[in-house]
């Protein structure tokens, strides 16, 4: 008797685990569409009703955020049990245009960003750690040295060189925490200094722009977001720009070997600012529409219940400004999906694309995906065992991220 109820104990509280944790994940502001229904999985018994709509004070409308009204959503347990409030903003139905262009994108981070560590050999030709006693890792940002803002790999030199081998008192952000730590300097000549930090200040790469919102000359690209190279953790950045890019050559993918668009940015021109490296993709502003054939027109944002099983459409530029719309395939779609970028399975079903490419490859993430006249979202990762296969986010969870503040 005892051991049934120990397991039954058990069963009771994973069953109460997962209504927690179901719960938990239902975020508390969410924006919408107008017109657009609230997709959010729920555990059965767990109900989400709509209350009360309000409008919008003129106050809080910008040019960016642009809200209608507000709704609010009450999360109830088997109709009796209120357990949360959903605040949704609801934003009008908007018109883009989707580019599919091929970009160079270059970052420039809040602080400097802790890469690796290494022993350093002090001017007796000693090799010291002058951070054995700190808490530092890798993936840290270095925001401030004794008082004095850190912007650059070259204000940190400095700061350290000027210490005299005194003390530093360093300022960093870990998950959006702010520490601190006190390190020695390692005198390494007769007026230089070292931490036996590595540290990095700019990041840089090639992706595809995905659509541009003429209401706030808006521009959404990649789908994803930019990862530090050693770290592998999304960079934070202070600001950024996008620039022309120089198409070098195609590597095909094979199946696990991804390809790539080879491609430089020497000598390429600014065409826009990045305000935002986000996990769901970069956004900022264009300020060179120029460079871009927008001849294609606006269309609309597709609402998830449009989105189809079948044929669709993808634009991707392989060749120096030159773009073409290639067949795709919609295999899956997960219509609730609100927390990544894998929100559809695509396929590549044109012989011309997959003759060139091999299917998906690096650098073509945020490619825009047309059905049926409407932008319903961009390709964001392959599938490494098969590099026909890959992932795409919704496009209103892209514009939704855009018109966040």
């Amino acid at each position: 008797m005892k051991r049934i109820k120990q397991i039954l104990l058990i069963i009771f509280l994973s069953i109460l685990l997962a209504y927690v944790t179901n719960i938990d994940t239902i975020p508390e502001n969410i924006i919408l569409f107008e017109g657009e229904k609230l997709n959010i999985s729920t555990l059965f018994g767990v109900r989400i009703e709509k209350q009360d709509e309000l409008p919008i004070s003129s106050s809080v409308n910008s040019k960016q955020v642009n809200y209608v009204k507000k709704e609010n959503y009450e999360v109830s347990i088997l109709d009796r049990f209120k357990v949360k409030t959903v605040e949704a903003n609801i934003i009008p139905n908007t018109k883009v245009i989707p580019i599919g262009e091929t970009i160079g994108l270059k970052l420039h981070t809040k602080g400097v960003l802790v890469v690796g560590m290494s022993e350093v050999k002090n001017i007796n030709n000693e090799k010291v750690k002058a951070y054995v006693n700190s808490n530092i890792e890798e993936g840290d940002m270095i925001i401030e040295a004794n008082g004095v803002p850190i912007a650059s790999t070259a204000d940190l030199v400095q700061t350290v060189n000027s210490s005299n081998g005194e003390d530093i008192n360093i300022k960093y952000i870990r998950d959006n925490n702010e520490f601190e730590e006190s390190f020695t300097p390692i005198q390494i000549s007769n007026s230089e200094y070292k931490l036996g930090l590595w540290v990095r200040d700019t990041e840089a790469g090639i992706g595809t722009i995905s659509f541009y919102e003429p209401s706030t000359k808006s521009f959404a690209a990649l789908g994803h977001g930019i990862l530090d190279i050693d770290t592998k953790s999304l960079i934070s950045i202070a600001n950024g720009e996008i620039t022309t890019a120089n198409i070098l050559s195609i590597a095909k993918g094979e199946r696990g070997i991804p390809g790539e668009i080879r491609g430089s940015l020497i000598g390429q021109t600014a065409i826009g600012t990045i305000a935002k490296n986000t996990s769901i993709g970069i956004y900022g502003v264009l300020n060179n529409l120029g460079y871009f054939n927008l001849k294609n027109g606006e269309v609309d944002i597709a609402m998830r219940d449009e989105i189809k099983i079948g044929k669709a459409t993808m634009i991707c530029s392989l060749e120096n400004n030159q773009k073409k719309e290639y067949e795709v395939e919609i295999q899956k779609i997960y219509i609730n999906n609100n927390s990544d970028n894998k929100s559809m399975v695509i396929k590549i079903t044109d012989k011309e694309l997959l003759e060139k490419t091999g299917g998906i490859i690096q650098g073509m993430s945020g490619s825009p995906i047309l059905q049926n006249g409407k932008l319903i979202g961009a390709l964001t990762h392959v599938l490494v065992s098969d590099p026909s296969k890959g992932y795409a986010i919704f496009a209103d969870m892209m514009i939704k991220q855009m018109r966040e503040t």
